[in-house]
C-alpha cells in the first residue's frame, strides 16, 4: 500500500511538480502517477500529451493502481514554459552527453542542496522514444542523470520517475519505516541458563553427553545461545525438544526392556518343552 504523507509533507508535496514532456502511452503516465504517489507527491504536469485525455485513458488509470486522485488532478499545457510556472529550480532529466547546458549531478548529490534552499522543484521527463529535447534541457537549473550501467542505461519512463521521485523524499527527510511485526521478546540470562541445564540433562539421558567427561559442551552451547540472541519463545522451544528428546529415549529403553524379558520367556519355554 501507498505510504501516507504526514500533515508537514503536504507544503513539500505541493511545491513539487513532475512534468512529463510529450508522454504517448497511458500505461507510463499512470505508472508515473502511482510512483510519485508512493512517495507522498502528486502534482502532475503533462506537456503535449499525445492525444487528450491520454491520463485519464482506462490503462493509464489501472496502471495508476489507486492512484487516480493524481491523474485526475493532472494538468495538460501547451508548453514548457507553463509547466515551470512557479518553479524555483527546474530539474531536467537526461542521459545523452551534451556539449552545452546546465551542470548535470547524480540526484543523491544534487537533491539535498536543493531540500535544503527550500526551493519548488520540478522534475521535467521527456518522450518515450527520444528523451528531452536540447531546447528542453536549456531551459532547466540543473540536469539529473540516474547513475546506471555504463553498458546499458535505458530507463522506462515511469521507473526514472520512481528513483527520482525516492531520492527528492529521502532529501526531504524521508518517511519512517512502519514495523510489521511485534516487538521482540529477548530471553534474559536465567531463562537461558534453565534451558542450557535442561539440555545438559537431556543429552546425559541420551548418551550425547558423558558427565564424568564433560569437556566444553556445555560452555561451547552456552556461546551458541548467546550468538543466537534467543527470544523467550525460542528458549520455550528448544526445552521442548529436549523434553520430547528424553521421552524418546526414555521410550526406547522401555521398549528395549520389554523385548528382552520377552525373549527371555521366550528361551526359557522352549528350555521347557526340550526337556
Amino acid at each position: 500500500m501507498p505510504s501516507v504523507p504526514d500533515e508537514t509533507s503536504h507544503a513539500e508535496a505541493d511545491a513539487t511538480s513532475f512534468v512529463l514532456v510529450e508522454p504517448s502511452h497511458a500505461g507510463n503516465v499512470g505508472a508515473a502517477a502511482r510512483a510519485i504517489r508512493v512517495m507522498g507527491f502528486g502534482r502532475l504536469v503533462l506537456v503535449r500529451p499525445r492525444h487528450a485525455g491520454l491520463a485519464l485513458d482506462d490503462e493509464a488509470l489501472a496502471r495508476a493502481s489507486g492512484a487516480t486522485d493524481v491523474l485526475r488532478a493532472a494538468r495538460c499545457v501547451d508548453t514548457l514554459a507553463e509547466a515551470l510556472a512557479g518553479a524555483t529550480l527546474a530539474c531536467a532529466t537526461a542521459m545523452t552527453p551534451r556539449d552545452f547546458g546546465p551542470p548535470t549531478l547524480a540526484p543523491r548529490a544534487a537533491l539535498p542542496d536543493a531540500a535544503a534552499a527550500g526551493h519548488r522543484v520540478a522534475f521535467v521527463f521527456g518522450p518515450e522514444r527520444t528523451g528531452l529535447a536540447n531546447d528542453d534541457v536549456y531551459r532547466c537549473h540543473l540536469c539529473l542523470s540516474i547513475p546506471t550501467h555504463p553498458g546499458y542505461g535505458s530507463l522506462n519512463l515511469a521507473q526514472a520517475v520512481q528513483l527520482i521521485a525516492y531520492d527528492w523524499r529521502q532529501a526531504l527527510g524521508g518517511f519512517g519505516v512502519q514495523p510489521r511485526t511485534p516487538a521482540v521478546r529477548w530471553a534474559d540470562a536465567a531463562a537461558v541458563q534453565g534451558m542450557l541445564a535442561h539440555w545438559q540433562e537431556t543429552l546425559v539421558r541420551i548418551g550425547f553427553l558423558d558427565p564424568a567427561a564433560p569437556k566444553k559442551l556445555v560452555p561451547r552451547l552456552n556461546q551458541l545461545a548467546n550468538r543466537a540472541r534467543l527470544t523467550e519463545e525460542e528458549v520455550h522451544i528448544l526445552r521442548g525438544i529436549a523434553r520430547a528428546a528424553a521421552d524418546a529415549a526414555q521410550g526406547a529403553k522401555g521398549s528395549n526392556a520389554s523385548n528382552a524379558s520377552g525373549a527371555a520367556k521366550d528361551t526359557g519355554s522352549q528350555s521347557g518343552h526340550e526337556g
